[in-house]
Protein backbone atom coordinates (compact mmCIF):
# COMPACT_ATOMS: atom_id res chain seq x y z
CA UNK A 1 0.00 0.00 0.00
CA UNK A 2 3.04 2.40 0.90
CA UNK A 3 4.55 1.53 -2.25
CA UNK A 4 1.74 2.52 -4.17
CA UNK A 5 1.43 5.90 -2.94
CA UNK A 6 4.70 6.66 -3.18
CA UNK A 7 4.11 5.86 -6.90
CA UNK A 8 1.14 7.12 -6.96
CA UNK A 9 3.18 10.49 -5.64
CA UNK A 10 5.56 9.88 -8.61
CA UNK A 11 2.99 9.38 -11.52
CA UNK A 12 -0.45 10.74 -11.10
CA UNK A 13 -2.97 8.66 -13.33
CA UNK A 14 -5.46 11.59 -13.17
CA UNK A 15 -2.86 14.30 -14.28
CA UNK A 16 -1.58 12.20 -16.85
CA UNK A 17 -5.44 12.05 -18.02
CA UNK A 18 -5.67 15.63 -17.95
CA UNK A 19 -2.76 16.38 -20.10
CA UNK A 20 -3.98 13.89 -22.52
CA UNK A 21 -7.62 15.10 -22.81
CA UNK A 22 -6.05 18.62 -22.85
CA UNK A 23 -3.72 17.76 -26.02
CA UNK A 24 -6.18 15.67 -27.73
CA UNK A 25 -8.94 18.84 -27.48
CA UNK A 26 -6.44 20.92 -29.21
CA UNK A 27 -5.98 18.45 -32.29
CA UNK A 28 -9.73 17.95 -32.30
CA UNK A 29 -10.12 21.84 -32.79
CA UNK A 30 -7.85 22.30 -35.38
CA UNK A 31 -9.21 20.83 -38.06
CA UNK A 32 -6.54 21.15 -40.20
CA UNK A 33 -3.81 19.50 -37.85
CA UNK A 34 -6.66 16.45 -37.39
CA UNK A 35 -7.48 16.20 -40.61
CA UNK A 36 -3.72 16.32 -41.86
CA UNK A 37 -3.07 13.57 -38.52
CA UNK A 38 -5.03 11.05 -41.08
CA UNK A 39 -4.85 12.04 -44.39
CA UNK A 40 -1.44 12.77 -44.98
CA UNK A 41 -0.42 8.73 -44.12
CA UNK A 42 -3.13 7.70 -46.70
CA UNK A 43 -2.30 10.17 -49.19
CA UNK A 44 1.44 8.67 -49.10
CA UNK A 45 -0.27 5.03 -48.92
CA UNK A 46 -1.55 5.94 -52.27
CA UNK A 47 0.94 8.14 -53.82
CA UNK A 48 4.13 5.75 -53.44
CA UNK A 49 1.98 2.82 -53.61
CA UNK A 50 0.73 3.14 -57.00
CA UNK A 51 3.92 5.20 -58.24
CA UNK A 52 6.75 3.16 -56.78
CA UNK A 53 7.34 -0.07 -58.92
CA UNK A 54 10.60 -2.20 -59.59
CA UNK A 55 8.61 -4.58 -61.78
CA UNK A 56 10.80 -3.90 -65.71
CA UNK A 57 7.68 -4.68 -68.11
CA UNK A 58 6.12 -3.24 -70.71
CA UNK A 59 10.07 -1.58 -72.31
CA UNK A 60 9.26 0.45 -75.72
CA UNK A 61 11.63 -0.91 -78.04
CA UNK A 62 11.75 -1.26 -81.79
CA UNK A 63 13.63 -4.11 -84.04
CA UNK A 64 15.51 -2.97 -87.89
CA UNK A 65 15.62 -6.10 -89.20
CA UNK A 66 18.05 -5.84 -92.16
CA UNK A 67 18.00 -9.74 -93.19
CA UNK A 68 13.77 -9.57 -93.42
CA UNK A 69 14.26 -13.30 -93.58
CA UNK A 70 11.84 -16.36 -92.23
CA UNK A 71 14.41 -16.84 -89.32
CA UNK A 72 15.06 -13.34 -88.11
CA UNK A 73 11.19 -12.79 -88.13
CA UNK A 74 11.10 -15.89 -86.13
CA UNK A 75 13.72 -14.15 -83.79
CA UNK A 76 11.98 -10.42 -84.00
CA UNK A 77 8.77 -12.47 -82.55
CA UNK A 78 10.22 -13.83 -79.67
CA UNK A 79 10.17 -9.75 -78.19
CA UNK A 80 7.23 -9.09 -79.93
CA UNK A 81 5.35 -12.01 -78.12
CA UNK A 82 6.74 -11.00 -74.74
CA UNK A 83 4.99 -8.94 -71.90
CA UNK A 84 8.21 -7.49 -70.84
CA UNK A 85 8.39 -5.59 -74.26
CA UNK A 86 6.21 -3.20 -75.85
CA UNK A 87 6.50 -3.63 -79.47
CA UNK A 88 6.25 0.07 -81.55
CA UNK A 89 7.78 -0.89 -84.81
CA UNK A 90 10.09 -1.96 -87.34
CA UNK A 91 12.59 0.82 -88.62
CA UNK A 92 14.80 0.70 -91.66
CA UNK A 93 17.92 3.12 -90.34
CA UNK A 94 19.66 3.25 -86.60
CA UNK A 95 19.55 6.90 -87.08
CA UNK A 96 15.57 7.16 -87.10
CA UNK A 97 15.67 5.33 -83.66
CA UNK A 98 18.59 7.46 -81.99
CA UNK A 99 16.13 10.21 -81.75
CA UNK A 100 13.09 7.95 -79.98
CA UNK A 101 15.96 6.47 -77.19
CA UNK A 102 17.08 10.12 -76.67
CA UNK A 103 13.25 11.72 -76.07
CA UNK A 104 12.36 8.53 -73.90
CA UNK A 105 9.96 7.20 -76.28
CA UNK A 106 12.24 3.84 -76.67
CA UNK A 107 13.92 1.94 -74.05
CA UNK A 108 15.53 -0.11 -76.23
CA UNK A 109 16.25 -0.83 -80.32
CA UNK A 110 17.19 -4.71 -81.70
CA UNK A 111 19.58 -4.53 -84.85
CA UNK A 112 19.02 -8.14 -86.76
CA UNK A 113 22.05 -7.86 -89.23
CA UNK A 114 22.10 -9.47 -93.15
CA UNK A 115 22.20 -12.86 -93.95
CA UNK A 116 20.94 -13.54 -90.21
CA UNK A 117 18.88 -16.93 -91.68
CA UNK A 118 21.60 -18.06 -94.30
CA UNK A 119 24.84 -17.67 -91.78
CA UNK A 120 23.05 -19.18 -89.20
CA UNK A 121 21.45 -22.39 -91.40
CA UNK A 122 25.70 -23.01 -92.16
CA UNK A 123 26.55 -23.56 -88.68
CA UNK A 124 27.90 -19.81 -88.69
CA UNK A 125 27.10 -17.46 -85.41
CA UNK A 126 25.85 -14.09 -86.12
CA UNK A 127 25.76 -11.06 -83.51
CA UNK A 128 22.49 -9.48 -83.01
CA UNK A 129 23.10 -5.70 -81.73
CA UNK A 130 20.71 -4.71 -78.91
CA UNK A 131 21.14 -1.08 -77.55
CA UNK A 132 19.41 -0.54 -74.60
CA UNK A 133 19.08 2.91 -72.65
CA UNK A 134 21.38 2.89 -69.36
CA UNK A 135 19.89 6.09 -67.98
CA UNK A 136 18.18 4.11 -65.43
CA UNK A 137 21.09 1.28 -64.09
CA UNK A 138 18.54 -1.08 -62.41
CA UNK A 139 16.11 -1.17 -65.42
CA UNK A 140 19.53 -1.40 -67.73
CA UNK A 141 20.34 -4.72 -66.31
CA UNK A 142 16.89 -6.25 -65.87
CA UNK A 143 16.35 -5.56 -69.81
CA UNK A 144 19.61 -7.07 -70.89
CA UNK A 145 18.31 -10.15 -68.79
CA UNK A 146 15.40 -10.28 -70.59
CA UNK A 147 17.21 -10.19 -74.21
CA UNK A 148 19.85 -12.77 -72.84
CA UNK A 149 16.81 -15.54 -71.54
CA UNK A 150 15.10 -14.85 -75.45
CA UNK A 151 18.70 -14.93 -77.37
CA UNK A 152 20.10 -18.21 -75.73
CA UNK A 153 16.33 -19.92 -75.99
CA UNK A 154 15.86 -19.39 -79.41
CA UNK A 155 19.22 -20.27 -79.96
CA UNK A 156 18.36 -23.64 -78.26
CA UNK A 157 15.75 -24.25 -79.97
CA UNK A 158 17.97 -23.83 -83.48
CA UNK A 159 20.28 -26.53 -82.36
CA UNK A 160 17.78 -28.64 -81.19
CA UNK A 161 15.96 -28.75 -84.38
CA UNK A 162 19.65 -28.82 -86.04
CA UNK A 163 20.25 -32.12 -83.97
CA UNK A 164 17.18 -33.33 -84.17
CA UNK A 165 16.67 -34.01 -87.96
CA UNK A 166 20.60 -34.92 -88.25
CA UNK A 167 20.76 -37.69 -86.02
CA UNK A 168 17.18 -38.49 -85.92
CA UNK A 169 16.85 -38.20 -82.22
CA UNK A 170 13.74 -36.71 -80.20
CA UNK A 171 14.07 -32.51 -79.27
CA UNK A 172 13.96 -34.09 -75.48
CA UNK A 173 17.32 -36.27 -75.73
CA UNK A 174 18.81 -33.64 -77.66
CA UNK A 175 18.11 -31.08 -75.19
CA UNK A 176 19.26 -33.22 -72.81
CA UNK A 177 22.99 -34.18 -74.86
CA UNK A 178 23.13 -29.90 -75.16
CA UNK A 179 21.96 -29.07 -71.79
CA UNK A 180 23.10 -32.01 -69.66
CA UNK A 181 22.81 -29.50 -66.48
CA UNK A 182 19.50 -27.83 -66.01
CA UNK A 183 18.95 -24.72 -64.00
CA UNK A 184 15.45 -24.61 -61.68
CA UNK A 185 14.92 -21.53 -59.97
CA UNK A 186 12.19 -21.52 -57.03
CA UNK A 187 11.42 -17.79 -55.96
CA UNK A 188 10.42 -18.21 -51.84
CA UNK A 189 8.06 -16.10 -50.14
CA UNK A 190 7.58 -13.96 -53.41
CA UNK A 191 6.55 -16.48 -56.23
CA UNK A 192 5.88 -14.49 -58.64
CA UNK A 193 8.46 -11.66 -57.77
CA UNK A 194 5.03 -8.95 -57.47
CA UNK A 195 7.27 -5.90 -56.71
CA UNK A 196 3.98 -4.21 -54.92
CA UNK A 197 3.99 -7.20 -52.76
CA UNK A 198 7.44 -6.34 -51.05
CA UNK A 199 7.12 -2.33 -51.15
CA UNK A 200 3.28 -2.10 -49.44
CA UNK A 201 5.31 -3.59 -46.38
CA UNK A 202 8.01 -1.53 -46.30
CA UNK A 203 5.96 1.75 -47.12
CA UNK A 204 4.01 1.26 -43.33
CA UNK A 205 7.65 1.32 -41.90
CA UNK A 206 8.40 4.53 -44.04
CA UNK A 207 5.37 6.36 -43.23
CA UNK A 208 5.04 5.73 -39.77
CA UNK A 209 8.98 7.27 -39.50
CA UNK A 210 8.13 10.18 -40.87
CA UNK A 211 4.26 10.57 -39.77
CA UNK A 212 4.65 10.28 -35.85
CA UNK A 213 7.59 12.76 -34.99
CA UNK A 214 6.34 15.28 -37.60
CA UNK A 215 3.01 15.40 -35.51
CA UNK A 216 4.52 15.29 -31.91
CA UNK A 217 7.47 18.01 -32.76
CA UNK A 218 4.64 20.05 -33.92
CA UNK A 219 2.48 19.42 -30.96
CA UNK A 220 4.98 20.00 -28.93
CA UNK A 221 6.48 22.88 -30.42
CA UNK A 222 2.83 24.66 -30.74
CA UNK A 223 2.62 25.04 -27.15
CA UNK A 224 5.87 26.96 -26.89
CA UNK A 225 5.00 29.41 -29.69
CA UNK A 226 1.37 30.03 -28.37
CA UNK A 227 2.80 30.16 -24.98
CA UNK A 228 0.34 27.46 -23.39
CA UNK A 229 3.55 25.95 -22.30
CA UNK A 230 3.92 28.20 -19.12
CA UNK A 231 0.82 26.80 -17.87
CA UNK A 232 2.60 23.70 -17.35
CA UNK A 233 5.76 25.38 -16.22
CA UNK A 234 3.46 26.48 -13.39
CA UNK A 235 1.41 23.42 -12.85
CA UNK A 236 1.97 20.36 -10.61
CA UNK A 237 2.01 17.92 -13.10
CA UNK A 238 5.84 16.75 -13.42
CA UNK A 239 7.74 16.55 -16.22
CA UNK A 240 7.31 12.30 -16.66
CA UNK A 241 3.20 13.10 -16.28
CA UNK A 242 3.28 15.78 -19.24
CA UNK A 243 5.30 13.78 -21.78
CA UNK A 244 3.46 10.75 -21.05
CA UNK A 245 -0.09 12.78 -21.52
CA UNK A 246 1.60 14.86 -24.48
CA UNK A 247 2.52 11.76 -26.09
CA UNK A 248 -0.37 9.14 -25.63
CA UNK A 249 -2.49 10.66 -28.13
CA UNK A 250 0.24 10.88 -31.03
CA UNK A 251 0.92 7.02 -29.86
CA UNK A 252 -2.92 6.54 -30.37
CA UNK A 253 -3.47 8.30 -33.52
CA UNK A 254 -0.31 6.99 -34.87
CA UNK A 255 -1.51 3.15 -34.27
CA UNK A 256 -4.80 4.06 -35.28
CA UNK A 257 -2.65 5.23 -39.13
CA UNK A 258 -0.64 2.10 -38.41
CA UNK A 259 -4.04 -0.13 -39.19
CA UNK A 260 -5.63 1.69 -41.82
CA UNK A 261 -2.09 1.12 -43.51
CA UNK A 262 -2.12 -2.33 -42.99
CA UNK A 263 -5.32 -2.46 -44.09
CA UNK A 264 -4.11 -0.52 -47.86
CA UNK A 265 -1.22 -3.00 -47.82
CA UNK A 266 -3.34 -6.04 -47.71
CA UNK A 267 -6.02 -5.35 -49.13
CA UNK A 268 -5.83 -2.87 -51.87
CA UNK A 269 -2.39 -3.97 -52.48
CA UNK A 270 -2.53 -7.37 -52.39
CA UNK A 271 0.46 -8.12 -50.27
CA UNK A 272 -0.21 -11.30 -48.27
CA UNK A 273 0.43 -11.66 -44.88
CA UNK A 274 1.46 -14.61 -43.16
CA UNK A 275 2.54 -14.01 -39.41
CA UNK A 276 1.30 -13.67 -36.23
CA UNK A 277 -1.09 -10.55 -36.62
CA UNK A 278 -0.65 -9.72 -32.76
CA UNK A 279 2.82 -9.90 -32.57
CA UNK A 280 2.93 -7.56 -35.72
CA UNK A 281 0.64 -5.40 -33.90
CA UNK A 282 2.14 -4.76 -30.46
CA UNK A 283 5.75 -4.18 -32.94
CA UNK A 284 4.27 -1.96 -34.78
CA UNK A 285 2.53 -0.08 -31.59
CA UNK A 286 6.35 -0.55 -30.35
CA UNK A 287 7.68 0.90 -33.53
CA UNK A 288 5.46 3.70 -32.79
CA UNK A 289 6.27 4.43 -29.39
CA UNK A 290 10.04 4.89 -31.04
CA UNK A 291 8.99 6.92 -33.95
CA UNK A 292 6.69 9.47 -31.36
CA UNK A 293 10.18 9.64 -29.00
CA UNK A 294 11.92 10.87 -32.13
CA UNK A 295 9.12 13.96 -32.12
CA UNK A 296 9.83 14.09 -28.78
CA UNK A 297 13.85 14.86 -28.89
CA UNK A 298 13.24 17.34 -31.89
CA UNK A 299 10.76 19.34 -30.16
CA UNK A 300 12.96 19.80 -27.67
CA UNK A 301 15.27 21.52 -29.61
CA UNK A 302 12.89 22.96 -31.85
CA UNK A 303 11.74 26.46 -31.39
CA UNK A 304 8.91 27.29 -34.01
CA UNK A 305 6.89 24.87 -35.58
CA UNK A 306 8.33 25.28 -38.91
CA UNK A 307 11.92 24.46 -37.26
CA UNK A 308 10.29 21.48 -36.43
CA UNK A 309 8.98 20.66 -39.59
CA UNK A 310 12.42 20.70 -41.10
CA UNK A 311 14.59 19.17 -38.71
CA UNK A 312 11.45 16.33 -39.00
CA UNK A 313 11.78 16.00 -42.49
CA UNK A 314 15.87 15.44 -42.33
CA UNK A 315 16.03 12.92 -39.46
CA UNK A 316 12.99 10.82 -40.97
CA UNK A 317 12.75 10.94 -44.45
CA UNK A 318 16.73 10.27 -45.34
CA UNK A 319 16.71 6.88 -42.94
CA UNK A 320 12.87 5.77 -44.39
CA UNK A 321 14.38 6.47 -48.07
CA UNK A 322 18.23 5.39 -47.88
CA UNK A 323 18.88 3.21 -45.23
CA UNK A 324 15.84 1.19 -44.56
CA UNK A 325 16.14 -1.50 -47.01
CA UNK A 326 13.00 0.43 -49.17
CA UNK A 327 14.90 0.74 -51.90
CA UNK A 328 18.30 -0.41 -51.92
CA UNK A 329 18.70 -3.42 -49.75
CA UNK A 330 21.03 -2.91 -46.69
CA UNK A 331 23.89 -5.97 -47.72
CA UNK A 332 24.40 -3.74 -51.60
CA UNK A 333 25.03 -0.37 -49.26
CA UNK A 334 28.62 1.09 -48.76
CA UNK A 335 30.13 -0.11 -45.55
CA UNK A 336 30.10 3.15 -43.61
CA UNK A 337 25.82 3.22 -45.13
CA UNK A 338 25.75 -0.14 -43.64
CA UNK A 339 27.27 1.07 -40.25
CA UNK A 340 24.42 3.92 -40.31
CA UNK A 341 21.49 1.51 -41.18
CA UNK A 342 22.62 -0.45 -38.03
CA UNK A 343 22.47 2.75 -35.79
CA UNK A 344 18.79 3.62 -37.01
CA UNK A 345 15.64 1.82 -36.16
CA UNK A 346 14.11 1.44 -39.52
CA UNK A 347 15.90 -1.31 -40.39
CA UNK A 348 14.74 -3.16 -37.99
CA UNK A 349 11.50 -2.38 -38.52
CA UNK A 350 11.48 -3.75 -41.94
CA UNK A 351 12.85 -6.78 -41.25
CA UNK A 352 9.70 -7.29 -38.45
CA UNK A 353 6.99 -5.93 -41.25
CA UNK A 354 9.01 -8.24 -44.61
CA UNK A 355 9.36 -11.10 -42.08
CA UNK A 356 5.69 -11.05 -41.08
CA UNK A 357 4.24 -9.97 -44.23
CA UNK A 358 6.34 -12.35 -47.07
CA UNK A 359 7.93 -14.81 -44.40
CA UNK A 360 5.25 -15.76 -41.89
CA UNK A 361 7.83 -15.59 -39.07
CA UNK A 362 6.95 -14.16 -35.71
CA UNK A 363 8.24 -13.60 -32.29
CA UNK A 364 10.71 -16.36 -32.31
CA UNK A 365 12.85 -15.19 -35.54
CA UNK A 366 12.43 -11.63 -34.62
CA UNK A 367 12.81 -11.21 -31.19
CA UNK A 368 16.29 -9.32 -31.49
CA UNK A 369 14.89 -6.57 -34.07
CA UNK A 370 11.96 -6.07 -31.46
CA UNK A 371 14.11 -5.76 -28.63
CA UNK A 372 16.39 -3.08 -30.65
CA UNK A 373 13.47 -1.33 -31.38
CA UNK A 374 12.36 -1.70 -27.41
CA UNK A 375 16.26 -0.36 -26.32
CA UNK A 376 15.61 2.67 -29.12
CA UNK A 377 12.15 3.86 -27.56
CA UNK A 378 13.32 3.21 -23.73
CA UNK A 379 16.90 5.71 -25.17
CA UNK A 380 14.56 8.26 -27.08
CA UNK A 381 11.93 8.83 -23.95
CA UNK A 382 14.44 9.18 -21.54
CA UNK A 383 16.76 11.50 -23.64
CA UNK A 384 13.03 13.85 -24.19
CA UNK A 385 12.78 13.29 -20.47
CA UNK A 386 15.70 14.61 -19.42
CA UNK A 387 16.23 17.30 -21.87
CA UNK A 388 12.50 18.76 -21.27
CA UNK A 389 12.76 20.92 -18.39
CA UNK A 390 9.84 22.67 -16.92
CA UNK A 391 12.01 25.94 -16.75
CA UNK A 392 11.96 28.22 -19.32
CA UNK A 393 14.71 28.01 -21.58
CA UNK A 394 16.86 31.15 -22.24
Amino acid sequence: MKRMMNMNRFINIRRIWAVASKEWLEIVRDRLFFALSFIVPVVLMLLFGFGLSFDVENLPFAIIDRDNSALSRDYAFQYINSRYFDFKGYAFDQRDLDPLLTDNKLRMFIVIPEHFQKQLLNGRPVTVQTHIDGTYPFRANTAKGYVSAINHSFSMSLMTGHFSKRYGLRPDNVQTILQPVKLGVRYLYNQSLNSIWSVAPKLIMAILLISPPFLTALGVVREKESGSIYNIYASTVSRLEFLIGKLSPYVLISSINAVLLFVFARFLYGAPFKGDLLFFALATVLYVICTTGIGLVVSVFAKTQVAAMIVSAIVTVVPAALYSGVIIPIPSLSEYAQVAAHLLPAMYYTQIVLGSFLKGVGLAALWPDVLILGIYAVILFLAGYLLFTKRPRA
